[in-house]
């Protein structure tokens, strides 16, 4: 079969390289020039926090090592308090598990590698799709691509491809904007050392808004702020920027020598949920299908888009493999996928309202203390939300359930502990 894949990111590339292993001819479209020789878009990389679902998907084909040369290993949080007090939060009861950081434009540029060493791939760039005809593809400068059978588009949250499927009656759609934006900084190396910990993902929670930092091979942290959109417009000087950041960040702008100038250069990011049903259509003949965030785009506050894209890769390989590699009937069968997606799609948007509000609370710091301890009595029997979404490739809706389990089943354990303690208490009376 001939598959043409738009979009020539994260997704669409290995995608590319699942169908390639298949035997499948692929040529997958890309709108930019190419980024390995023109760089990544400026203050739009957010680092990526690569774990246990998008480590399995690049392991499959041989690339995770590869594709991970450069991650830092983080295995919890830094919390930083505005007095400068720091807390350490470790992701699982061992210390075990860590997710990584990685730059998106770095695991793009290897992706990218990948795909085009595999037999049967071509990558076509200054490619925008504009519509999709008869059995074609047209593109942006009256290109257009004859005799497609098979369009899967990869091509990211504000997807043409998808677009064209919003166009026909029976699709729906729904898109959520966040009223917050996203902004990206810099932390240079200090004395060519690293300014913090580089074991962890940083954290400095505020209420409303909050800032972090994932650490990079050049010992940088690439800094994020999650700001309302009138607290983001509101510095509109350097003055505001450095009075705010010493204010609320007091131990970050003392390394942050050129916060002002970045502040003011780096645009300002959307955040958004969007939803699609269903994603794949017939158009014109040509059977076209959606993956990663072209189907399914979600905020990044669990560190899922990127995993929960590859591990899209991973099910429709599958769904290829349960019909014979029958695209229709696959594309069909990876319809399936939906229940997971909109579980993660929900978790992310929780998961902002604690990361900004709650992981520097003492309750908060209880409850993780309290599922460290009931790992660690009951390893395997009981596992954390955050522990299954991160390090496992349990599916997500799966993990709702057990999680949903284990709460009844503990809730039903301390009532029983209770009970047995009330009455040898009343018989020792």
């Amino acid at each position: 079969m001939e598959v043409s894949i738009v979009g020539a990111g994260l997704v669409g590339c290995l995608l590319a390289c699942y169908l390639a292993r298949r035997g499948h001819e692929v040529t997958l479209y890309e709108r930019r020039p190419d980024p390995r020789l023109e760089g990544a878009e400026r203050g739009r990389s957010i680092n990526l926090a690569i774990s246990e679902r998008g480590i399995d998907a690049l392991r499959r084909l041989g690339l995770a090592e590869q594709a991970l040369a450069e991650a830092i290993a983080m295995p919890g949080r830094m919390m930083h308090a505005v007095d400068g007090d720091l807390t350490f939060q470790p992701y699982s009861a061992d210390r075990s598990h860590a997710i990584n950081s990685i730059s998106r434009g770095a695991l793009n540029g290897k992706l990218l590698d990948a795909a085009e060493a595999s037999p049967g791939v071509r990558v076509r760039f200054g490619h925008r799709l504009t519509g999709i005809g008869d059995g074609t593809l047209e593109f942006e400068g009256g290109i257009v691509e004859k005799g497609q059978q098979v369009v899967i588009g990869a091509d990211g949250a504000y997807s043409a491809v998808r677009a064209r499927l919003q166009q026909l009656p029976g699709t729906d759609f729904s898109q959520q904007y966040l009223d917050y934006g996203y902004k990206e900084l810099t932390i240079p190396p200090r004395k060519g050392e690293f300014a913090f910990d580089p074991g962890a993902l940083h954290i400095w929670p505020r209420g409303r808004s909050m800032m972090i930092a994932l650490p990079n091979p050049d010992r940088s942290f690439t800094c994020t702020l999650f700001w309302p959109h009138e607290a983001l417009a509101a510095l509109d000087t350097p003055e505001k920027v450095r009075a705010h950041f010493g204010k609320e960040y007091p131990d970050a702008v003392e390394v942050m020598p050129d916060l002002a100038a970045d502040y003011a250069r780096n645009p300002v990011g959307h955040l958004v949920t969007m939803r699609c049903d269903p994603w794949h259509r017939t158009v014109n003949g040509v059977l076209v299908g959606l993956i990663g965030d072209a189907a399914h785009a979600i905020v990044p506050f669990y560190g899922q888009g990127a995993n929960c894209g590859f591990q899209d890769c991973v099910e429709l390989d599958r769904c290829l493999d349960e019909t014979g590699d029958d695209f229709a009937r696959a594309l069909e069968l990876f319809q399936r996928r939906k229940a997971d997606t909109d579980v993660i799609a929900r978790l992310a948007l929780d998961n902002f309202v604690e990361m900004r509000d709650k992981v520097g609370s003492r309750a908060f710091l209880a409850q993780k203390r309290v599922e460290h301890a009931l790992e660690r009595v009951l390893p395997g029997r009981y596992v954390s939300r955050y522990e299954l979404v991160s390090f496992s490739t349990t599916p997500y809706a799966e993990v709702e359930r057990r999680v949903a389990r284990q709460r009844r089943w503990a809730a039903a354990a301390a009532a029983g502990l209770l009970i047995a303690g009330g009455v040898a208490w009343r018989r020792s009376r």
